[in-house]
């Protein structure tokens, strides 16, 4: 399984940037998928995660109101929409998928993306 994680790069505060994971190798729709990040200095945490149909998800206490994921099963992908990024929110992002269709529990991931830097600075 490969995931390609794309969409990183340098924002300012309160702007917004969208990351997306590409995911090849076994079939996409029957997986939950999620995203993580690894704050400078801290260890990787959870971020969002969404379920093999993407009827339903789950965000950590950090992204609610201001992250949204998504999926698009026809093109094996997963958004992550970030908006009014914070200074703390600098980490580099990762994709990862579950081994089931759900993300419960939410830490128990089977693979990992390569990771995308995101920094928000002024």
């Amino acid at each position: 399984v490969q995931l390609q994680a794309s969409g990183g790069g340098l924002v300012r505060p309160g702007e917004s940037l969208r990351l997306s994971c590409l995911a090849s190798g076994r079939t996409f729709s029957r997986y939950a998928m999620g995203w993580f990040r690894q704050r400078p200095g801290e260890e990787r945490e959870f971020v969002a995660a969404i379920n093999l149909s993407g009827g339903t998800d789950l965000y950590a206490d950090a992204a609610k109101g201001r992250f949204t994921i998504s999926r698009n099963n026809a093109k094996n992908t997963v958004d992550l929409q970030m908006n009014s990024l914070m200074r703390e929110d600098t980490a580099v992002y990762y994709c990862a998928s579950y081994p089931t269709g759900s993300y419960w529990p939410k830490d128990v991931v089977e693979f990992w993306g390569q990771g995308t830097l995101v920094t928000v600075s002024s």
